[in-house]
Parts: structure tokens; sequence; C-alpha cells
């Protein structure tokens, strides 16, 4: 059960960040999880962890962290000529 807590939280910390940034992640609700679970990590090395705790996932530098995945997918995406923005 709690592998399933942490996929629907990674998965939420994708869309959250996704919303934010206005662009869509690449590769639906899989792409989010990848992206929540991607930007934890990042988001750990950068800022620690600190906050609240949901589904091991500390909240704020997860969000962060899959903030700065998404605008650097989006990035590259762009300059290979690839447009997956949300207009």
């Amino acid at each position: 059960m709690e592998i399933i807590w942490t996929l629907i939280v990674g998965g939420i910390i994708g869309w959250l960040a996704g919303l934010i940034v206005g662009r869509d992640v690449p590769g639906g609700i899989i792409g989010n999880i990848i992206a929540g679970f991607i930007g934890s990590w990042l988001g750990g090395l950068i800022l620690g962890s600190w906050g609240p705790v949901i589904g091991n996932f500390a909240i704020i530098p997860s969000i962060i962290g899959a903030i700065i995945l998404i605008l650097i997918v989006s990035f590259v995406l762009r300059r290979t000529g690839r447009r997956n923005s949300h207009a």
C-alpha cells in the first residue's frame, strides 16, 4: 500500500509543478509520476528535506525540484523542435 501512496503523491507533485509552470509534462500520468520522483530527488539535492513530508516526499523541495525539471525538459524539447506547452 505504501508504494501506491508514493506513486499518487509523486504524480500529484508532478501535476502541481506542471500547473505552476503552465506546461504539460510529456507522458501524461506516467510523466507526472516521473517528474514528481525526479523533481523530489533534485529538490532534495538542492534544498534538503525540510517542510511537511507526505508519502516520503518533502513537499516544498519536491515541488520546486519538479518545477526546475519541467522547465529544463521544456527548454530541451523547444530546442529540439518539439513543442509541448500548455496554452
